[in-house]
């Protein structure tokens, strides 16, 4: 196995008689739909140009917060469709399902359920702000009990970012710079601490998470964290005599994470917080279209000398570039 990846945001190719949406917003940019974003055949040459075996695939951002209450039964056949193409490529592909989120929490876990027949589902793709009041909020909390129950595994992946505001005027002067390098990772921060916040680890201490992008900044924040809960208790996170789990601890039991960060130094410290047994290397792709001068996707072959410069050509670095991934998602 060369480098099997973390899941690559890639939508499944929809033959003519598919339905389909077209999602028209009047505040919300929006880019080529070209044919990395859905063909799978593009997959499976990338793949080989780069000497990936191995990918998990998941529907991209944005999510499916548009859909009706009534639309659970699509999400089931995109989620049976799925499978059906990732089994094409016996071996090769997996994927990432998505749930009925717009439905009632009865259809939600009824989905769960029927993912546990698909023999190539390895995990659910959610964004954090799916929910109306956040993946804290207490009518959550079955969902997320159901997926730990069925043993699935949750990638969280950013979608809204910030406010544009919070940027500043010249924002738009700056591309999508700001809102792709600081809004998503901050979004990932904000959502995975208001989870542990709310004592939703200790709840259900099998939920297992993996958080795009090293989790965010939360390698470098954990310990502040921690002095801020023991100097202002919450209702939840009652100071350094409450019984719970610390986010030191959750980190090394619940929590993985991908190795897009582009430089060794957070990659170190992405490895140091979950330990090197719960990191795995990721493409990023299709985000960045730019290639380098020897026809590498730009961000794999960041990504792999980040992980080769920061812990060598041996175990750990084969850890990263595929055995772990492996481990944690059964990737056979």
């Amino acid at each position: 196995m060369r480098a099997p990846t973390t899941p690559d945001p890639i939508h499944c190719k929809r033959s003519s008689s598919d339905s389909s949406h077209i999602i028209n917003r009047a505040d919300v940019s929006g880019k080529p739909l070209l044919s990395n974003l859905y063909d799978v055949s593009t997959k499976i040459s990338f793949m080989d140009e780069h000497n990936i075996d191995i990918s998990v695939l998941s529907l991209g951002n944005p999510w499916l917060d548009f859909l009706p209450a009534e639309g659970a039964a699509e999400i089931a056949s995109m989620n049976e469709e799925m499978q059906d193409l990732c089994s094409c490529h016996p071996g090769r592909l997996f994927f990432f399902a998505t749930l009925p989120i717009t439905s009632s929490i009865s259809s939600i876990l009824s989905e769960i359920q029927q993912l546990k027949q698909y023999p190539l589902c390895r995990g659910i793709v959610l964004g954090y702000n799916d929910f109306g009041s956040g993946l804290d909020a207490p009518e959550v909390l079955p969902m997320l009990r159901g997926i730990a129950d069925a043993g699935f595994p949750i990638f969280f992946h950013p979608n809204n970012g910030l406010p544009g505001e919070v940027f500043g005027p010249c924002c738009a002067d700056y591309g999508q710079v700001l809102p792709v390098s600081l809004g998503f990772t901050t979004e990932t921060m904000i959502a995975i601490t208001r989870i542990f916040l709310a004592g939703i680890f200790d709840s259900i201490p099998e939920l297992r998470v993996i958080l795009s992008h090293a989790g965010g900044t939360l390698p470098f924040i954990a310990g502040r964290i921690e002095a801020c809960i023991e100097n202002f208790p919450t209702s939840s996170a009652g100071g350094s005599s409450d019984p719970r789990k610390t986010i030191w601890q959750v980190l090394k039991s619940n929590i993985y994470l991908d190795g897009v960060v582009f430089d060794g130094i957070p990659l170190r410290a992405a490895a140091d917080a979950v330990d090197i047994d719960r990191l795995m290397f990721g493409t990023d792709h299709p985000l960045f279209p730019r290639t380098r001068k020897d026809g590498m996707y730009a961000t794999i072959g960041t990504n792999r000398d980040a992980t080769e410069a920061c812990f060598g050509k041996g175990v750990d670095c084969d850890k990263v570039m595929s055995g772990n991934a492996a481990r944690i998602l059964n990737l056979k």
